[in-house]
């Protein structure tokens, strides 16, 4: 099959293209990619108009939970998979906080057996630093390595031992791995269930302080200096989290970093009269610290937009602030959410489509992100104005958690290809 795609503006950072141009998928690669109207359509198998839409490498998440093994009523890498499809992803790498957690070759291999069986986007396996994520026992990187892992992370649980983190570092090294970082300090914010100032004040909620971010962040760039191994910084969410990232890539670090879509539209005052569904870790921040981290997607400090899907069930919701699980959804709403700031001419079409896929490809040294002649066909055709209302029966995960429920939204995927296999077509998932 040979399939053509005219019509369309291509988007692809990692070759300097933003302009009109065709692009032809042979199998499973793409073939050529050409000016507008360079290929002829009689020599095709099928023709796909893309007037007035964006064509671009598939989108890559680096940080969603898709809880299975173990957390099934949340979410299924089924579930997940379709609604990372509906959002414009083809790869999504899976954080290991399962059950059991992913710290050994069988957990591994069991995601990316299921990952086949739903056979819609790719589910790459992220295995966890430590045994059960506990911070005592380092896990076996090279086994969860050979076995699929693309990073290592304890997900939720930041690694206390500084020596167990160098040797994590260096270990990942040597795999040509990184670390994923959650960096909380949690002495620093014990039973914090919100932003620590007085709004938490106000709603009588226990805060967690942006400085409990910010020290663990510094002690992992000057861990990554010293070990010249190369970390990445989960969702971060404080303005001078984005300060010392960006001075530690100054000076020539190993770093690289994230950031969520809630946390570059939402604030603190989101949480309104305890909406549970407005609780997240890291919690949002004030409007200076959204500030720092939209100038940090401005001048490149902030190399991937992250969704850090994060599925609850109601039960886990539906409970007394301080109770309630942390975490939203997210793969439905990044790219409509991350093109606002395209239309308010924040950043350009090019920085966030690097954003959201050729940024996060490079990361995690993953395939992907890229259109180039040659490269596996996973191709994003999306509508950049189509608006839409986020509402419930729009929502393919199995949970219902998100702040943004019921929003219009402005920018929809059309048409997506994994590996040159149609998974989207009209905005319809093909299976």
């Amino acid at each position: 099959m040979r399939i053509l795609i005219t019509g369309g503006h291509l988007i692809d950072p990692a070759n300097k293209i933003d302009g009109p141009a065709d692009l032809v998928i042979k199998d499973n690669v793409i073939e050529s990619v050409g000016g507008a109207g360079s290929v002829k359509k009689d020599k095709v198998d099928e023709v796909i108009d893309a007037k007035g839409m964006w064509v671009t490498p598939g989108l890559i998440d680096i940080h969603v939970h898709f809880r299975e093994p173990g957390f099934e009523k949340k979410e299924t890498i089924l579930t997940g998979s379709k609604a990372a499809i509906l959002g414009g992803y083809t790869t999504v790498c899976c954080m290991p906080n399962t059950n059991p957690v992913n710290d050994s070759s069988f957990t591994t291999l069991y995601i990316l057996e299921r990952a086949k069986s739903a056979n819609l986007c790719r589910v790459l396996p992220i295995g966890a630093v430590s045994k059960s994520s506990q911070g005592k026992e380092m896990a076996p990187l090279t086994e969860l390595a050979n076995a699929g892992c693309v990073a290592f992370s304890d997900d939720g649980e930041p690694i206390y031992d500084s020596g167990m983190m160098r040797r994590a570092l260096e270990w990942a090294s040597m795999l040509n791995r990184v670390i994923s970082c959650h960096e909380e300090d949690k002495c620093l914010c014990r039973g914090g269930a919100m932003n620590d100032g007085p709004a938490a004040l106000k709603l009588g909620i226990p805060g967690i302080p942006g400085v409990a971010e910010d020290v663990m962040i510094a002690r992992d760039i000057e861990l990554a200096r010293f070990t010249g191994a190369h970390a990445h910084i989960c969702h971060v969410s404080t303005a001078r989290g984005v300060e010392l990232i960006r001075r530690a890539k100054k000076d020539g670090i190993k770093i690289s970093c994230e950031v969520t879509p809630h946390h570059l539209h939402l604030t603190e005052d989101a949480i309104g009269e305890y909406n549970t569904n407005a609780k997240m870790n890291p919690p949002l921040r004030r409007r200076d610290d959204v500030d720092g981290l939209i100038e940090g997607i401005k001048d490149g400090t902030i190399d991937a937009i992250a969704s850090d899907h994060a599925p609850h069930d109601a039960d886990s919701k539906g409970v007394e602030f301080t109770k309630a699980a942390m975490g939203i959804l997210g793969l439905q709403t990044s790219l409509p959410l991350s093109l606002d700031f395209v239309r308010d001419g924040t950043i350009s079409r090019t920085r966030a489509v690097e954003l959201l896929s050729t940024g996060p490809a490079r990361a995690f040294s993953l395939k992907g992100g890229t259109l180039s002649v040659g490269s596996p066909a996973d191709v994003l055709v999306l509508d950049p104005e189509r608006a839409w209302s986020f509402d419930v029966d729009k929502i393919v995960s199995k949970s219902l958690n998100s702040p943004f429920i019921g929003r219009t939204l402005k920018g929809m995927a059309r048409e997506v290809w994994v590996d040159g296999d149609r998974k989207l077509k009209g905005g319809e998932l093909c299976r």
